[in-house]
């Protein structure tokens, strides 16, 4: 048996009711492949910052480093500002474990409908790769003269070669082994002239070294425009943190919704502990109804077992999702349907364990 110890962080709003149900689905898929997973449970939430002036303790950190991989539900509240809460965990945790690959799936289930006319399953299946450590989402910056007439705010962008080739060669790769091998970069060269025709450059310099595969690239603006128009043109996408982010919501929204969205903050040199989440955020217009979708959530969960070497129990989850999806008496409200959020996950987690 193969043994585990994962760090849960539910978080805030609705993350504390869907991460009970990846759990519930994980724990099925354990016991069909004989995958034993020890759950540490951390409450590191809004709620923990009004109580302690904290997101998480001075040593989480140290803390999520003893682990294998790391489950979270998601990130903040009202009451909160933003800042505070991604800034207070969500960032640290990728940073500072070096989890500088966000890998975000989107494809359409069968049983979902896209907002998109004559769309269906075939159509959408492509890979989002963002960076995920520097970028735009820079702490170089500032404001001064707060207050006054003459105030500014200042925020720099932060591309380097090795953070940029790093995330180009994992897209690139991860396209050797998609049908369509096929990698599209997401740019804005056109307008700025220093970060984005690095990034330019140093695409076309890593494609070279790839001949086997085809590449192209488009400015953010047309290429969200593409998403919508023709999302089987895309297999493999690769952006910068602030672009990638901006798509890997508009990805599953035209796949049906952004409560099926999985995604993996991934350090591929596994010196640290991955980290796997919904794209999702954490709703707090529908949380406490036990309405929310645990698709993302739980999808999530199957790309921490594949990441952790078991790529028949991920499958098998997938598969459960999919079967799941069949029955429209099984859909939560976002899907178009009544279900509530713990029969969703029941009906997944049967699925997993003996389908």
């Amino acid at each position: 048996m193969k043994r585990y110890r994962i760090a849960v962080i539910p978080g805030d709003g609705i993350g504390k009711e869907v991460v009970p149900q990846g759990i519930r689905v994980l724990e099925a898929a354990g016991k069909r492949y004989d995958i034993h997973l020890q759950w540490d449970l951390f409450p590191w939430s809004c709620e923990n910052y009004l109580r302690t002036g904290r997101m998480m303790p001075e040593d989480g950190l140290e803390k999520l480093r003893q682990v294998d991989a790391i489950f979270l539900g998601a990130v903040g509240a009202p009451g909160v500002p933003d800042a505070i809460s991604i800034w207070g965990l969500l960032i640290p945790i990728r940073r500072e474990l070096q989890q500088y690959i966000n890998l975000r799936p989107v494809r359409m289930l069968k049983g979902m409908v896209s907002p998109l006319r004559n769309r269906g399953p075939s159509d959408i299946d492509f890979v989002i790769v963002r960076e995920n450590n520097e970028g735009e989402y820079s702490q170089v910056g500032g404001r001064i003269h707060s207050g006054t007439e003459s105030e500014i705010a200042i925020q720099e962008s932060v591309f380097t070669r090795g953070g940029v080739d790093r995330v180009l060669r994992y897209a690139f790769e991860l396209a050797r082994t998609r049908q369509k091998k096929h990698v599209t970069s997401a740019t804005k060269s056109n307008a700025l002239v220093h970060t984005m025709t690095f990034w330019d450059e140093r695409f076309a310099a890593v494609a070279a070294e790839y001949p086997d595969l085809t590449a192209d690239r488009f400015h953010i603006d047309i290429l969200t425009a593409h998403f919508v128009l023709h999302p089987d043109w895309f297999d493999v996408v690769v952006a910068s943190n602030l672009f990638g982010d901006i798509l890997s919501d508009l990805g599953p929204a035209i796949a049906g919704t952004v409560g099926i969205a999985p995604s993996a903050n991934i350090n591929p040199s596994g010196r640290y502990p991955s980290m796997f989440e919904p794209v999702h955020g954490s709703a707090p217009d529908i949380a406490g109804k036990g309405i929310a979708n645990p698709i993302g959530q739980i999808w999530s969960g199957a790309m921490m077992l594949e990441h952790l070497g078991h790529p028949e129990a991920a499958a098998a989850i997938e598969g459960a999702i999919e079967k799941a999806m069949e029955d429209p008496a099984l859909r939560t409200p976002d899907m178009g349907g009544k279900a509530t959020t713990t029969e969703l996950g029941g009906a997944i987690a049967d699925a997993t364990e003996h389908s």
